[in-house]
């Protein structure tokens, strides 16, 4: 059987985070593979139950772009815990293979999708990252089988290139944050879109700040109150990255820029945000940073954001600066679960690990 299909033990590599120790696992490795980005694909989780997805395709040494293979297959997978991330199986639904490595044709929605299900999960992909076109998935049943691709509309902009990242409003509403392609066709910029009949149609709600030089992508989206958003988006421009917030006051339909929480994430394009909201109201930014010290670092806020917390250093010890597109969890007693791809050395396979830490 391959090392991927076993329930994999922990590995016991301790750091510390503002003096509490933190636990770091293996959630897929694989000698000769590369396993990346679950900011992508997105996280879910019912209590101590994770899922998460990601991309596992096949190393190949290079240090000025992703180290993967794009001459042999790549697949859509997932890895599930049943003990709140310490131990994880990785899992292969056939429903999510992508239309350009033969999956299913994408159809329309026929709606009539139940947001509020407490078993439910969504997941939302791209077949490029500049113009798409772009595509959901949907699962009633915690990620065990999936109902998809349905097509997104492009919302009248050069092209949708989504990952996933939404708000449920309701049993047939939800807001999409995704990145549509800029008027030149390059990426990107972030808007959000709204369904009010389970996922049959969708329509362009606003775009979250101005057209950027660079590009202003992957946002990551809490709801603070009834009305109130907070989103943390990637930014990039003249070579130099970091993350911005932007709020809003009237459930999406307008934004204002709030602050930089993060004001450098490194060189390589700057890295994703992944932001939640804990159980006791503060708000968990968890993010790669690629420069060197290649590393895994968070940031903690007591007031919705107007204000962060020192830098918390995850994990140090990166190999290289191919890491990071965090996606985080809060498990039932109170420690998050935040997961990321890696690399120890950069002549070897790129992993997805998870941190259990407490902030």
């Amino acid at each position: 059987m391959s090392r991927i299909g076993l329930w994999l033990p922990v590995c016991l590599l301790m750091t510390v985070a503002q003096g509490e120790a933190v636990e770091n696992v293996i959630v897929y490795r694989e000698a000769g593979r590369y396993g990346g980005w679950p900011a992508n694909h997105g996280i879910w989780s019912w209590g101590d139950e994770i899922v998460v997805g990601f991309q596992a395709g096949y190393f190949k040494p290079n240090l000025e772009r992703h180290a993967i293979d794009s001459s042999k297959p790549v697949e859509d997978v997932q890895a599930r815990s049943l003990d709140g991330g310490r131990t994880w199986k990785v899992e292969r639904p056939p429903e999510l293979r992508s239309p350009r490595r033969g999956g299913a044709t994408p159809v329309a929605s026929p709606g009539g999708i139940d947001f509020t299900h407490r078993d439910f999960a969504l997941t939302v992909r791209m077949e490029s990252s500049s113009v798409g076109p772009s595509h959901f998935w949907h699962s009633s049943d915690r990620c065990r089988t999936w109902k998809g691709p349905f097509l997104l509309p492009d919302f009248g902009q050069p092209g949708i290139a989504a990952r996933t990242d939404y708000l449920v409003n309701g049993r047939s509403e939800a807001m999409l944050f995704l990145t549509a392609a800029k008027q030149n066709k390059k990426e990107g910029r972030v808007i959000a879109v709204r369904t009010g009949d389970g996922g049959k149609t969708w329509k362009l709600v606003s775009f979250v700040g101005p057209e950027p030089a660079g590009f202003s992508i992957m946002p990551a989206t809490v709801r603070l109150s009834g009305k109130r958003l907070l989103t943390a988006i990637r930014r990039w421009e003249s070579q130099v990255g970091w993350i911005e917030t932007y709020v809003s006051d009237d459930n999406g339909a307008t934004w204002r820029f709030l602050n930089k929480p993060v004001t450098d994430t490194g060189g390589r394009g700057s890295n994703p945000p992944s932001m939640i909201k804990l159980k006791d109201g503060r708000l968990c930014l968890v993010y790669g940073y690629r420069s060197k010290p290649y590393s895994i670092r968070a940031k903690v806020s007591g007031d919705g954001g107007l204000t962060w917390g020192n830098e918390i250093m995850l994990r140090q010890g990166g190999g290289s600066w191919d890491l990071g597109y965090v996606r985080s969890v809060q498990r039932s007693d109170g420690k998050v679960v935040s997961i990321y791809y890696f690399a120890d050395d950069p002549a070897k396979e790129r992993f997805i690990a998870a941190t259990i830490w407490e902030p």
